[in-house]
């Protein structure tokens, strides 16, 4: 099977239960189903597999020492058994095949187990069992074996499935799914070298993670019979990731084995409970790292002011906005020569530059460029991702930048493609841009390179379309940045009623 005839197929599996299942709840029944159905194809085949050495008792064997195979699927949960279930009580049938998988693969638990195909509402079965049956013929259609398809081409797929699934769920897709160009951009960006550790800590369905996989794959791997493999002397890329919400740490967990990728995911909340820590109980470091969090979360102070991490030393930023706690919580988990790209709102490198007084953004913003860890700024164009159709920008740190004391600021706002309902970056775009990236090259109209000194001056504010114009218009601000000012303000002033009232409470004043 080709991607185009795999994506075909996987959307009539999605057409299947439409009707009882709203679009974006698909993910919750069919991913599950797809990645039961591969880990049963590649069980049949890593069976037939050990039958060179092992003869007819192979299976037997396997019965006896699960071992012998990555992920033992036990006779209940292979699809033979499920396809000809015909008795009443599927749903029924398929939580229990997963939940067996499960319990024989600890490392699949809370990934293919998270969804009871049983599930009622209001009294009604949500997924009635003819719609179950119609989506398991869909997906019988074709197997999904190693010898069937290769990993990348069925992670294609997948991620295919997110795209559609997040084209449907509105706000909430930003959750799980950055689009797909953005990731291929910031792999690009990173340059993924053989062997390197990378950190997602808000991961969602793990996209940025096999990004930087594949670029280490089209870069240095070698083709066989039409696929990229990497050599056997170049070690792999070790993923780390945590995501918080249990359905798409899920998503993260199916993704990275459908991809056939050895990575760590956990879950939890990396901001309040960070997973990978060292011996010493102190953050664990890597050599990059890559991530889309929720833009302008919020977080109470003490959160940043009673840290254990020691993270936030830079400054404690608003509770209307984290963005630059988690780019703290990011640098305190790079090495000594450790880089990141992070995707985050345009006002994030803009906000509170120009204030009266003190601003706690643009002062932890002052303290990055000061410390000289800011590499380049990238603003992307306005309408590609799902939760917003405001424009985001990339942040790139560096702690051993290649051009000390200078600042690379690319302004890519006009370079997309119209797409519906989503706009999105061509090939051409992602190269245009990387390739600037890499040169360190000033372009009129496109990129400007400015130093520390010059930042200071625009007081510290790193919003390319100030220093980069690309038709002379005035920069209009996003709904949801407004939004973010709109409550700073409303924090400072509440600051300074309190303080007013102490001062009066001292002078015996009422206000």
């Amino acid at each position: 099977m080709n991607l185009k005839d795999l994506e075909t197929w996987l959307w009539d599996a999605a057409c299947a239960i439409r009707g009882p299942v709203d679009a974006a709840k698909f993910k919750d029944y069919i991913l599950p189903l797809i990645f039961l159905k591969r880990l049963s194809d590649v069980f049949e085949d890593e069976v037939e597999r050990l039958k060179a050495d092992l003869g007819h008792r192979a299976l037997q064997l396997v019965e006896q020492d699960h071992k012998l195979v990555r992920f033992y699927i036990p006779p209940q949960a292979r699809w033979e058994a499920i396809r000809t279930h015909t008795a009443a009580g599927l749903g029924q049938y398929l939580t229990d095949a997963v939940r067996s998988v499960a319990r024989e693969n600890p490392e699949l638990e809370g990934v293919i187990d998270m969804v009871d195909f049983n599930a009622t509402a209001a009294g009604q079965r949500i997924v009635p069992d003819e719609y179950l049956a119609r989506l398991i013929e869909v997906l019988s259609r074709h197997r999904l074996g190693l010898e069937d398809v290769e990993p990348d081409v069925l992670g294609r797929a997948y991620e295919y499935l997110l795209r559609k699934f997040a084209e449907d769920s509105g706000q909430s897709a930003g959750e799980f799914y950055t689009p797909r160009e953005v990731a291929i951009l910031m792999a690009r960006l990173m340059e993924p070298q053989p062997g390197m550790t990378i950190y997602d800590p808000c991961c969602g369905s793990g996209g940025l993670l096999i990004k930087c996989h594949l670029r280490l794959l089209e870069v240095h791997g070698v083709n066989e019979n039409g696929h990229q493999r990497l050599p056997s002397e170049l070690a792999p890329l070790r993923l780390y990731g945590q995501e918080i919400n249990p359905a798409t740490f899920a998503m993260a967990r199916m993704n990275a084995v459908i991809h056939d990728l050895e990575a760590d995911i956990r879950i939890g909340d990396a901001m309040r409970q960070p997973a990978f820590k060292n011996a010493a109980g102190q953050l664990q470091t890597f050599d990059a790292v890559v991530a889309n969090p929720m833009w302008n979360q919020s977080f109470p102070t003490d959160l940043y002011e009673n840290d254990p991490y020691q993270r936030f030393g830079l400054g404690i930023p608003p509770t209307s906005s984290a963005d630059w706690g988690w780019l703290q919580h990011m640098l305190a988990s790079l090495n000594d020569t450790g880089r990141m790209a992070v995707v985050l709102d345009t006002g994030a490198v803009s906000r509170g530059s120009g204030n009266q007084g003190s601003n706690r953004e643009r002062d932890i913003r002052k303290a990055f460029v000061e410390r000289d860890l800011i590499e380049a700024v990238i603003l992307l164009p306005e309408n590609l991702f799902y939760n917003t159709t405001a424009p985001g920008v990339i942040i790139v740190i560096n702690r051993k930048k290649r051009h000390p004391g200078k600042i690379l600021l690319i302004n890519a706002g006009k370079l997309f493609a119209k797409g519906r309902p989503k706009n999105y970056l061509t090939d051409d775009d992602i190269a245009a841009i990387a390739d600037v990236y890499h040169a360190w090259r000033a372009e009129e109209g496109f990129s400007a390179l400015i130093t520390k000194g010059e930042a200071a001056r625009n007081d510290y504010n790193l919003s390319p379309s100030r220093y980069v114009s690309t038709n002379g218009q005035e920069e209009t601000l996003p709904l949801e940045e407004a939004m973010v000012l709109l409550r700073e303000a409303e924090e400072e002033r509440a600051k300074a009623d309190y303080a007013l009232r102490e001062v009066l409470a001292r002078l015996g004043l009422d206000l």
